[in-house]
């Protein structure tokens, strides 16, 4: 498969499924102060076809409209649109349509000890598992530590199984640290994260996988959105309106577990997965440059996900 959640083992038992389907709409616009000649954009905004995922329809647009499109995967299987605008303009539009349907596994039961997690990626040569081994050690965003090591260990007992320790993880980070969308940028270290103990969605995504990475375990980045209204008597989750970050863990003989510390779902059962990679750096949204003289641009971003059925 495309590695999300895998067939369970004999020690999962059966699975339940409640589908859902979402509508997701991402807008992000731009405002140049001067015009600029043309623009080139690289966006992960349509979600990708998993094991618990389906993608109904999916459409991604610019106004003005794009001169030049392509679509193709990148490393990682991602979806991945490049559009280029090539005419005179002061503002660019991206704009992405899907319609999702969403089945929840049920919950994992049973994972090995932590510590033989290390072992058995170290000789898994499945799909699966070689990303797992890309996805334990350092990447652009995520530099293991002495210090994320120390605070991981709090979770990781000796013989405790995995999915219990991460689970534990996952709610540390969730009562110890104040979700702040004023305290950090994408370029933010790690280690201020953990110092401040502030941040928003994608710093806990990042410290969670930074966290385990220190001990050798394998941990990818995930992004995706969250529903914006909750269901009848429960809490608006923190990080919708916006585009979400979480993360995934591998376990070997299972398949790819989902986290989410900033709103402390392990697994999270209202989410839309985008692509993942081994940090921000390989899913970032949308990124792009353009021509023209000197400029200043204004950004801003509008995620609408709502359910349309279930």
């Amino acid at each position: 498969g495309d590695g999300d959640v895998g067939q369970p083992s004999s020690a999962t038992g059966s699975r339940r499924y409640q589908l859902m389907r979402y509508r997701v709409r991402h807008t992000t616009e731009y405002r140049y102060s001067a015009q600029v000649i043309n623009g080139h954009t690289v966006a992960h905004l349509r979600p990708r076809q998993t094991p618990t995922q389906t993608v109904i329809s999916s459409e991604v647009t610019t106004l003005p409209e794009a001169d030049h499109v392509d679509e193709y995967l990148d490393a990682f299987g991602n979806h991945v649109s490049y559009r280029a605008v090539e005419q005179v303009h002061d503002q660019l539009v991206v704009i992405g349509q899907h319609e999702v349907d969403i089945t929840t596994p049920e919950h994992l039961a049973w994972s090995p000890p932590w510590e033989e997690v290390r072992t058995i990626v170290a000789t898994d040569g499945s799909p699966d598992g070689l990303l797992a081994r890309m996805c334990s050690i350092e990447s652009t965003l995520v530099t293991p530590s002495a210090d994320l090591a120390r605070f991981a260990s709090w979770s990781f007992l000796p013989g405790r199984a995995f999915h219990e320790a991460v689970t534990d993880l996952s709610h540390r980070i969730f009562a110890e640290f104040s979700f702040d969308t004023s305290f950090s940028d994408v370029s933010t270290p790690l280690a201020d994260v953990l110092t401040h103990r502030r941040g928003v969605c994608q710093d806990f995504a990042h410290l969670a996988i930074g966290t385990m990475r220190s001990l050798g375990l394998p941990a990818r980045y995930v992004s995706g959105y969250i529903e914006n209204e909750p269901a009848p008597g429960k809490t608006k989750l923190v990080g919708a309106d916006a585009s979400h970050a979480w993360c995934a863990v591998y376990i070997p003989g299972w398949g790819w577990l989902d986290v989410d510390p900033t709103n402390d779902h392990v697994p999270p059962l209202c989410h839309v997965t985008v692509g993942w990679g081994r940090d921000y750096a390989d899913v970032a949204p949308v990124r792009g440059v353009v021509f023209g003289s000197p400029a200043t641009q204004e950004l801003s971003v509008a995620v609408e996900v709502s359910r349309i059925g279930d």
